[in-house]
């Protein structure tokens, strides 16, 4: 049977509260792991309010006339959110994590360039204990492409025989010395949140992530990443989000709960061209991020 695609066009910031109230309904198992699921932000332009909030939560840096690197990952998240709680989609996204992230910034983006977004489900697999959800979105900027990523989920289950595990499931081991301490500020959680319109409640409360098996709240991932990047050793002396052009690979291993004290190891290649990172969240020995930062051509 020949399955219509399901289009969602927004010539505005899509609204978190009918994804929210999606999210509170059953949600009907289905064997198809692909969807074809297509959300599409037209013009989006960034309000210089929300890029000034933005630096300063999110570590990337002063103002210089371009987005971040994690802008369009952040903002244009609630695309994501569309699909992720549309009806038919497999499964409820309560039970579904970020698991890898990988970013590519092909050309600067001016901040107040008109930003016309796309997000799509490109693939679902069965994994060893549940499956795996690929989505694929592509920023334009006056008709070509200035970025893109793939966000993979992940949640528990069973959904037939495991495929292959893919080479991207690997992640660096070799993290280098440790090149910055911090504490991750507990403030901001709300402005984050309306930032990427994912009010799940394990980033707000402590009581409510105490159930879920957590001592405190969570950040967003991509709060954490930016601060990262802001601090990473980079040639140029640019931080790593400031870069024209620049790949961003990160694998999310575990949780950094709220006012967590961070540190961050990091190594650079021989030749400059690539740096691995992993932070460590309080007295944890296992990283809760691995990351990889390189120039595209230098991708393997």
């Amino acid at each position: 049977m020949n399955v219509r695609s399901v289009i969602l066009d927004f010539d505005r910031r899509p609204s978190a509260l009918p994804c929210m109230v999606r999210a509170m309904m059953p949600v009907t198992r289905r064997r198809e792991l692909a969807p074809r699921i297509v959300a599409r932000w037209h013009g989006h332009r960034p309000d210089p309010r929300d890029l000034a909030a933005f630096r300063r939560i999110a570590g990337p840096g002063a103002d210089d006339g371009r987005l971040p690197l994690l802008y369009p990952h952040t903002f244009g998240f609630r695309l994501a959110m569309a699909i992720l709680t549309h009806p038919r989609f497999p499964v409820p996204i309560w039970g579904v994590l970020q698991v890898r992230n990988h970013l590519e910034q092909h050309r600067a983006i001016a901040a107040d360039a008109a930003l016309d977004i796309e997000t799509r489900v490109m693939r679902g697999r069965p994994v060893a204990r549940g499956a795996e959800f690929d989505l694929h979105t592509v920023v334009h900027v006056a008709g070509s492409l200035a970025w893109q990523s793939e966000v993979t989920f992940f949640t528990r289950g069973r959904f037939g025989e495991p495929d292959p595990a893919t080479p991207a499931v690997r992640s660096p081991t070799g993290f280098g010395p440790c090149v910055a301490e911090w504490t991750m500020s507990d403030a901001d959680h709300f402005r984050f949140g309306r930032f990427t319109g994912d009010y799940n409640g394990i980033h707000f409360w402590d009581w409510y992530a105490r159930r879920l098996g957590f001592h405190r709240a969570l950040y967003h991932p991509p709060r954490v990443l930016g601060q990262c990047l802001a601090k990473l050793p980079h040639p140029g002396g640019k931080a790593a989000g400031a870069q024209d052009l620049l790949c961003l690979d990160a694998w999310l291993k575990g949780p950094v709960a709220h006012g967590a004290k961070v540190r961050l190891h990091a190594a650079t290649s021989p030749t400059a061209s690539t740096t691995t990172f992993a932070l460590f969240a309080n007295a944890a020995e296992r990283p809760a991020i691995v990351g990889r930062t390189h120039a595209p051509e230098a991708t393997s």
